[in-house]
């Protein structure tokens, strides 16, 4: 085996989630408020379309009245602190930022900025989330239209083009919590939608709680981002899509444990194009870092066919390659899944597509699952090259691979299903501090300390 140091996507980061924000110590509902007026100016509703620029201040609460949009290079600035509320109910509060406008959402660390339900018992799917629509690249031509906004919209709902560095805004401390609305069967919101959004934007320190659908979903472009935490999707932690090219550096994706999605509920699901098209470009590959992806402690309750909400729903892979698309997974945990790392052959693949010049790469990396591997990776379908490509005997030679019926079995966080924040740390005799002997990096000191908690 090489020899390499593991880089923990988010390990002690982590730890400092026990520290709770300090702007305030307000409980509703048993849930810490981490955000919202210090002094009150009167609430405001917001509905339509916003055509010019606009500033929410953090003395009031606002409440989004259906599908809100920028439009028109408009901008809207979100003060530090602020409160942002969808409104449950047809179509369901949501903010969609149009291509050329922008979003500066710049909390900070003690003064996070917090987007939830406006319901006083709030639940999965009560708004519509966020969506950022830039003019980056997809391998769509130069526009689609976003999946999950339909009818005939009062602005531009389509993204893509060719401005690589385009710049949607900043979204640094932003909590994005409820949201993942239904508009019609099988067509829900996710928490944050990026699409088509360029490398100018920042995004950086962004948590989705509780969506229903993905909790991240990348639809194309180049944004890179650090620091995202995921948790309690009902879909997928991570998606992306439509030659979606950027990095991503720090991350924590957290499965739950009382719903799955009938699609299957991956941590990481990653297509070229959903036809399987692998000759379209530019290709997904979306660049992976110090990612750590939380599953289910028991094959038992990673096994299941009946989860709620549908009765049909199922735990997925901890990782989907599938449809063509390319990869750089490293220096990242994967645990809790039936399936690791999947590299999916079917679904009309080109033998091999994932592999072109190399362009797949995975480096010291720990995988659990329960079932599946023989190595760190799982072979699905038909495509025969794979096992005896130059990339499978390499990445099989630089990753563990584990089938422990206990997933922290080898690679011992302190208490990955324990839902506490020092639980995703590295316990003292973790192999995970030791794999291949080196200086070990665990991401910064408290970078998730804005966020309060998670809501566990």
């Amino acid at each position: 085996m090489r020899k390499h140091s593991l880089i923990l996507s988010v390990a002690a980061a982590l730890f400092a989630l026990s520290t709770a924000c300090k702007k305030e110590n307000a409980i509703v509902n048993d849930r810490s408020l981490t955000a919202g007026p210090i002094h009150s100016c009167g609430d405001s509703t917001i509905s339509g379309v916003i055509t010019s620029n606009l500033f929410l201040d953090s003395c009031k609460v606002y409440k989004l009245s259906g599908i809100v949009y920028v439009s028109n290079n408009a901008t809207l600035t979100i003060s530090k602190g602020a409160l942002v509320q969808g409104i449950k109910g047809a179509p369901g509060g949501t903010l969609v930022i149009t291509r050329g406008a922008k979003l500066v959402a710049a909390g900070t660390q003690y003064s996070p900025i917090l987007f939830t339900s406006d319901q006083a018992t709030p639940a999965s799917g009560d708004w519509g989330g966020i969506v950022l629509l830039g003019k980056a690249n997809i391998n769509q031509g130069d526009s689609a239209l976003v999946e999950g906004i339909g009818g005939t919209p009062p602005a531009s709902a389509y993204y893509g083009g060719t401005v690589t560095n385009d710049n949607s805004g900043v979204l640094t401390y932003v909590r994005i919590e409820y949201a993942g609305y239904e508009l019609s069967t099988d067509n829900e919101l996710n928490g944050l939608t990026l699409a088509g959004v360029g490398s100018g934007t920042t995004l950086n320190h962004v948590e989705v709680y509780k969506s229903k659908d993905d909790a991240f979903e990348f639809f194309g472009g180049s944004v890179n981002a650090t620091h995202l935490i995921a948790i309690d999707p009902l879909d997928d932690m991570f998606d992306f899509d439509n030659g979606f090219s950027g990095s991503i550096d720090y991350a924590l994706g957290v499965s739950d444990p009382n719903r799955a999605d009938k699609s299957q509920s991956n941590g990481i699901e990653s297509d070229n194009l959903a036809s399987g098209d692998s000759t379209k470009s530019p290709f997904t590959k979306a660049v992976l870092n110090h990612f750590t992806i939380i599953g289910q402690p028991s094959l038992a309750a990673a096994s299941i066919t009946n989860g709620q909400p549908s009765g049909t729903g199922r735990y997925g892979r901890a990782a989907h390659f599938r449809r063509s698309s390319r990869f750089d997974v490293r220096n990242s945990i994967f645990m809790g899944f039936l399936t690791g790392i999947s590299l999916d052959g079917a679904l009309g693949n080109t033998p091999c597509a994932y592999f072109r010049g190399l362009s797949a790469l995975a480096d010291t990396n720990l995988v659990h699952a329960y079932n599946t591997p023989t190595g760190p990776f799982t072979i699905e379908g038909t495509s025969a090259c794979l096992t005896s490509s130059t990339f499978y005997s390499r990445a099989t030679a630089q990753n563990f691979g584990y089938t422990f019926t206990a997933p922290n079995t080898g690679i011992n966080l302190v208490s990955p299903f324990g839902r506490t924040a020092a639980g995703y740390f590295p316990a003292a005799s973790s192999f995970a501090r030791t794999y291949a002997a080196g200086a070990f990096t665990y991401g910064g000191a408290d970078w998730t300390a804005g966020f309060g908690r998670f809501d566990l």
